[in-house]
């Protein structure tokens, strides 16, 4: 079975009004855009909320963290009774090499071991990477980085 190539990070030209070191999401596109400076931004492709779990808002990264341990959120597990209660961080985590915590929410810009969700909308509502995509955002992204999610 062949492995699907990530989608590959790349510099693009940024003209948009953020300011250097904003993260903006674009659901529809299923890309991350992090803006640099010099009108240009890193551009990543990123897995987003399957139909029903859409979002959109101005949060901002409250706490970050390496190969994150996972406890699923309560109206995860209720939805899927067959996860674990808690899980630690490593390669088989769904939260990947890095978690970045968005304020006020339940949701992440997560790495994962599943690399070939990254361009789908698959997810409860967080924003997967993958790992190798997620360090590189994790290095540049400092707590209280904005983040602007658009639909």
């Amino acid at each position: 079975e062949p492995l699907v190539a990530p989608i590959p990070r790349e510099t693009v030209s940024y003209y948009g009004s953020y300011s250097p070191g904003t993260i903006l999401i674009s659901a529809s596109e299923r890309r991350l855009y992090f803006v640099l400076p010099d009108h240009q931004a890193i551009k990543y492709g990123v897995g987003v909320g399957r139909p029903g779990f859409e979002w959109s808002g101005v949060k901002h990264i409250a706490d970050k963290r390496e190969w994150p341990d996972w406890t699923p959120p309560q109206q995860m597990l209720k939805r899927r009774p067959d996860l674990p209660l808690h899980m630690e961080g490593g390669v088989d985590n769904p939260l990947g090499a890095r978690a970045m915590y968005l304020s006020g929410t339940l949701y992440r810009i997560h790495g994962s071991n599943e690399p070939d969700t990254i361009g789908e909308a698959v997810s409860s509502g967080c924003i997967r990477m993958t790992n190798d995509d997620v360090i590189d955002l994790y290095e540049r992204a400092k707590v209280g980085t904005l983040v602007i999610v658009l639909r």
